[in-house]
């Protein structure tokens, strides 16, 4: 094992981009066993460097692949870490029951299918269940009629295979323990279980363990089992394609699962980053919903109406829309910074429909002027604050769009989803917001006119009170 990850240090520190880097082999983090191991690698700073996180392990995933016996996989670090798993890639898929066999049997089918799915990459497993073992029976009645017991036994493969401290030496500087066991290059080979003899304490004579037990090679065994809750665990981590979308992932992992048909003894859930994004996902129509309606109840106690704030949220699905179109555009992901550039959108846009709508009616209750002519003396009024407004934000959301520096992977989506939400609902809304104010106009005055008149205005004759008076 530390050879093979020499051999991967010596291609990772040829890359240019690559600062510093550490490694080691057994036991850490989540790994067991001392067939895993781990690296440590520092980037050079974003300005000594042309390539991004992901652009270095796209670049030294095929280097790295020609090295046989071993595989690394690479994720980038987080600058928010969710769920605290540690694994070999970015997301985790966690198969979970009471049976272990039957864990072991269908952790390997979903790796299988897994790999076949072109939206996911890297894909490891914890499952380690293909261990070389060797069963020893023990001949019991053979082993008595030499005077051999089973603890005898047991001390001598301890003896040969245990690592067994038999002595100490202290120096001046230093001490030393000394060892018992067999040669290296034996302790891996089974047939060295062949060599071995014990002395019969009847006849004093050595006998070859071979006489009173007998081995059995075929079958495989693990080295480690994982456990969630209690319960033995498999877990699946992957990276995903470049292009793919968590969402995309997740839609055919589930396709996968209706496909193989696991038991209902199986339970199988998200961890981590991925388990996030489902919660995510489950409550963000319910965020912007709640969002929208406490915008509605303000503007309705504002103006005291219930269909003018219905105007000043029409300017909101055009800037969803042009957030949408710039992530797709550019490549983004609707993550959870460009639903906060969305929410963000929704305080940013709809003051277009307050400054218009706010003039529009100051100027009917006012001036006396139509529903037609007052919308369009706030167009004509309003359209230089509107776009001084607009542009001031707009031009705020350009440095976070192209921004290069440390970090910039993170703040980028916010950019693009405020400055194209701002584009197009800027353009589309100094023409629809007047249409929705007259349309709703015409039908709360159409109301109005269909209403049924009260008492007093039906034993007047219909006529205002002050004219009866």
């Amino acid at each position: 094992m530390i050879d093979r990850q020499q051999a991967l240090a010596e291609i990772v520190a040829k890359d240019p981009d690559i600062a510093t880097f550490a490694f080691a082999v057994g036991p850490t983090g989540n790994a067991l066993t001392t067939n895993n191991g781990r690296f440590w690698i520092s980037l050079k700073p974003r300005n000594e460097r042309k390539a991004s996180v992901d652009d270095v392990i796209n670049r030294l995933r095929p280097q790295l692949a020609r090295v046989s016996g071993v595989t690394l996989f690479m994720q980038s670090a987080q600058d928010i870490s969710v769920g605290g798993r540690l694994a070999r890639t970015q997301f985790q898929y966690t198969l979970q029951g009471a049976d272990l066999s039957e864990l072991i049997e269908w952790g390997p089918r979903f790796l299988d299918a897994f790999r076949r799915l072109p939206e996911l990459q890297d894909i490891a497993t914890d499952l380690q269940a293909n261990s070389g073992a060797v069963t020893m029976a023990i001949d019991r009645d053979t082993a008595a009629r030499f005077g051999i017991q089973t603890q005898l036994i047991d001390d001598t493969l301890y003896d040969a295979f245990g690592q067994r401290p038999i002595a100490q030496y202290f120096t001046q500087l230093n001490q030393y323990r000394v060892i018992l066991e067999v040669l290296p290059e034996l302790q891996t080979d089974p047939s060295a279980l062949e060599k071995i003899y014990l002395k019969s304490p009847m006849t004093g004579r050595m006998v070859p363990l071979s006489t009173f037990v007998r081995l059995d090679t075929t079958k495989s065994n693990y080295l480690s089992v994982s456990h969630q809750g209690q319960f033995p665990a498999v877990t699946l981590s992957f990276n995903l394609t470049p292009g793919t979308a968590l969402g995309t992932a997740i839609e055919a992992i589930r396709g996968v699962e209706a496909t193989l048909g696991k038991p209902a003894s199986l339970n199988a859930t998200f961890q981590g980053a991925a388990q996030a994004f489902q919660s995510s996902l489950a409550t963000q129509p319910y965020l912007i919903a709640a969002a929208i309606v406490v915008v509605y109840l303000i503007l309705g106690m504002l103006y005291e109406s219930y269909i003018h704030p219905v105007t000043i949220l029409s300017t909101l699905p055009s800037a969803g829309v042009g957030a949408l179109l710039m992530l797709m555009a550019f490549n983004y992901d609707l993550s959870v910074i460009a639903l906060v550039g969305i929410i963000l959108l929704i305080g940013i846009v709809k003051k277009n429909g307050i400054m218009m709508i706010d003039f529009a009616l100051d100027a009917e209750r006012k001036q006396g002027l139509s529903a037609e002519q007052s919308i369009y003396q706030a167009c004509l009024l309003r359209f230089r604050p509107i776009m001084m407004t607009t542009m001031a934000a707009l031009l705020g959301g350009i440095p976070l769009m192209l921004s290069a520096g440390a970090g910039s992977e993170l703040r980028k989506p916010l950019g693009f989803t405020i400055v194209g939400g701002l584009l197009l609902s800027q353009w589309l809304t100094l023409y629809t917001t007047p249409i929705v104010y007259l349309y709703l106009d015409r039908i709360t005055a159409g109301r109005q006119r269909n209403a049924r008149p009260s008492t007093a205005q039906r034993f007047f004759g219909a006529k205002p009170l002050e004219q009866v008076a």
